[in-house]
């Protein structure tokens, strides 16, 4: 299983013991090695799950020992948090042209937030500085896009449009990593999208929404529309 999907297994996990009621407010869930051995993923696999339940409200992390430590269920299936871990699995069945189009209007809402406020987002450079490194394969590269494209979503404080990106986060992850083989230089692409990337980052920082939304738009719609159209010609 690759590492950079693994993650996934761990929501799976989550979403089916609290829809079946095993798990509710105030439950533990075992520690980080006990899990990422029930569970066959790895740890960096649960960190990352673990992460982004924390995000959406579903958990609480305390770290040290005691029984105040470790991961804590904050939510129960009927506050809806499930529902949303649902749409990760859902998702994927979703027409990809009506994901890229929920996208556009979320992402570009999500990017205007943050040209209002100019946030640091030390986090998403972070990830855009390890994206830079030439050793990473399409799929590694695409899994931490996908993270970015998240940690954007968090650094609004809007609780809906971080729950949203996250339960898209797999379809989205899926397609861009299987449209990566329709394209021809991978290296040239890599560095337009990091410049994509940055130039987004930009544009928030100088507080110009107007820039940044288009920028988001061209980015995303960008690869879209290119990866389509070769993969088009390629089964022709």
């Amino acid at each position: 299983m690759a590492e950079t999907k693994a993650w996934r297994v761990v929501l799976d996990h989550v979403e089916k013991r609290l829809r079946d009621g095993s798990l509710g407010p105030g439950d533990r869930l075992p520690g980080e090695r006990e899990l990422a051995t029930q569970l066959g993923v790895g740890r960096s696999s649960v960190r990352e799950a673990l992460r982004v339940l924390e995000v959406m409200g579903v958990l609480h992390t305390a770290t040290g020992s005691g029984p105040r430590s470790g991961a804590v269920i904050t939510t129960s299936a009927s506050s809806g948090v499930a529902q949303v871990l649902g749409l990760q699995a859902a998702a994927q069945a979703f027409e990809f042209g009506d994901v890229v189009d929920a996208r556009l209007v979320l992402e570009a809402a999500v990017v205007e937030a943050l040209a209002a406020t100019t946030p640091e987002l030390s986090a998403a450079r972070e990830v855009l500085d390890a994206m830079d490194d030439d050793a990473l394969t399409s799929d590694e590269f695409l899994s931490l896009d996908a993270r970015f494209h998240g940690l954007l979503a968090e650094a609004t404080g809007n609780a809906v449009f971080a729950t949203v990106m996250t339960g898209l986060r797999a379809a989205i992850e899926t397609y861009v990593q299987s449209r990566a083989h329709a394209i021809g230089d991978w290296s040239a692409a890599r560095d337009r999208l990091q410049h994509e990337h940055r130039g987004v980052l930009e544009a928030v920082r100088a507080g110009d929404a107007d820039d940044a939304r288009q920028r988001i738009h061209d980015h995303i719609g960008g690869y879209y529309a290119a990866t389509r159209i070769r993969d088009e010609q390629q089964r022709q």
